[in-house]
């Protein structure tokens, strides 16, 4: 005598599509891929920020702002704060489709990661490319090593 046991399924579960984009294998992929990219990213970040040069102990304003005004560094950090936030609203996004039993709240869940990434990616976006390392006005002493050699 055999016994078959049915794979879990959420009471809540939609029909499988037959046509159109598989955004659940998408979003899979995505996670693989942009995990990936991100290690190489953080780590390349961590060890130039903490070991290259006087390590930590250069870790100051005038450090940042001198990053920042390297293109390779801006496009390093807004490529990495791009793929952490899609990252990490994709996988919350899982996690309320895997917990939330309400249609309604599902979908309020979910558009609340969504705004919430999203505003999180411009203003990150617009620091870094907004950023002025010498605002004017800025106190003789606060930038002393750095906007006097610009």
């Amino acid at each position: 005598m055999s016994t078959t046991i049915e794979a879990p399924r959420s009471p809540y579960a939609r029909a499988p599509r037959k046509r159109g984009v598989n955004w659940e294998k998408w979003g899979w992929i995505y996670m693989r891929a942009s995990g990936v990219v991100l290690v190489v990213l953080i780590f390349g970040h961590l060890f130039v920020n903490l070991m290259v040069g006087k390590g930590v102990s250069a870790l100051d304003f005038a450090f940042v702002a001198g990053k920042l005004t390297n293109p390779f560094w801006m496009t390093w950090d807004v490529l990495m704060l791009w793929l952490a936030l899609i990252h990490g609203g994709n996988g919350m996004r899982t996690l309320v489709n895997d917990y939330a039993t309400q249609p309604l709240t599902r979908g309020i869940l979910k558009w609340a990661i969504f705004a919430s990434v999203a505003v999180l990616i411009i203003l990150g976006t617009l620091v870094v490319f907004t950023f002025d390392p010498c605002p004017a006005g800025a106190p003789a002493d606060l930038l002393p090593s750095f906007c006097s050699a610009l």
